[in-house]
């Protein structure tokens, strides 16, 4: 038999956290074959454990999952504060580790996975699932061939009632999703950012954020991104100077639109050039299912995935700079290089 018409079983993962979002992983995870085991502190996380797969052994504790030979990573769902300390107790165990955003709170810690990861040669990958979502991709292709002609501007809303956290403000749970989706596309890291904060609920956490990316060149991109608002809205807009772009991911009929509108230029006057709107059809892959194909495919390849550590990194970095600025009075502040 040749090498290449082996199959091999999936690589074993454990997850961490069974509460909002790690039962998630745990039903994907399960799913494709690869759970090994569930790790909760709370009697309802491993309730939801018990449910969601039935038979996959559980517990309370990380540490003993850690010392089995049989699991080859670890998924962290656990509040981002305990990120990067998890984070380094998985790979120094051994074991390949999917983070969920934000993949720590500081550049610092950002930086010990990513150095932890290349030292013991393991696979780190972070959770941003949208850039694995089928309209993203499809999105990504479109300004990659020029659909869109040289991208002018990007502006994002993430808005929702709901979730508020303690750990982290609306800028370090929100805007990550979008950060990394913007900086997908564009390219590069922005030179500079501006972000201002409002406090409505009168905490130490910021529950409304308002950031904008200065990107070389002149492109801006605009984030706004709050757990207080009556409506959900996740939606990224595209705009270049032949076309605009919409990814809206919480529209129920179409997730991804072109609408051929630009503004064309005679002498200095502008006319505005309105063509129609296409839709994309609906495409029923759930992104969270396609980044944990992809982190089980790294494992087995042993190549990095899209949104390997450092991507995750660079979303940090990015984030770091809106938190400085925020201290700062809102004033322009530059994004350290990473």
């Amino acid at each position: 038999m040749s090498g290449s018409s082996r199959k091999f079983p999936p690589p074993r993962v454990a997850v961490a956290g069974c509460g909002y979002w790690g039962r998630n992983l745990v039903r994907n995870f399960h799913a494709l074959g690869a759970l090994a085991a569930v790790v909760d502190p709370t009697p309802t996380g491993r309730a939801a454990a018990a449910e969601i797969a039935p038979g996959v052994p559980i517990g309370g504790e990380l540490e003993p999952m850690l010392a089995r030979p049989d699991i080859n990573a670890v998924a962290l769902a656990t509040p981002a504060a305990t990120h990067a300390e998890l984070g380094l107790q998985v790979l120094a165990a051994g074991k390949d580790l999917l983070v969920e955003k934000p993949m720590a709170l500081n550049i610092p810690d950002a930086q010990s996975l990513v150095q932890r990861a290349a030292d013991v040669k393991r696979i780190l990958h972070v959770g941003h699932l949208l850039e694995y979502h089928p309209s993203f991709v499809m999105l990504r292709e479109w300004v990659a061939a020029g659909r869109l002609g040289r991208v002018l501007r990007l502006h994002s809303h993430r808005l929702g009632f709901g979730q508020v956290r303690s750990e982290e403000d609306a800028l370090w749970s929100l805007a990550p999703h979008d950060i990394a989706l913007i900086l997908r596309l564009v390219g590069t890291l922005p030179a500079a950012v501006t972000c201002q904060p409002t406090h409505a609920l009168k905490t130490a956490r910021a529950d409304f954020v308002v950031s904008m990316l200065h990107f070389a060149g002149g492109v801006d991109a605009h984030l706004l991104n709050s757990w207080l608002h009556p409506m959900k809205e996740q939606e990224l807009v595209v705009v270049g100077d032949r076309g605009m772009a919409v990814f809206d991911d919480a529209n129920p009929d179409y997730k991804l639109a072109f609408f051929e509108q630009h503004v064309e230029w005679n002498h200095s006057q502008p006319n505005l050039h309105k063509g129609p709107v296409h839709y994309e059809p609906l495409t029923p892959a759930e992104p969270l299912r396609l980044q944990c194909a992809a982190f089980l495919r790294a494992i087995a390849t042993r190549q990095p995935s899209l949104t390997d550590g450092l991507s995750g990194l660079r979303v940090v970095s990015v984030l770091d700079a809106c938190q400085r600025s925020m201290e700062n009075g809102g004033q322009r502040t530059s994004v350290l290089a990473v």
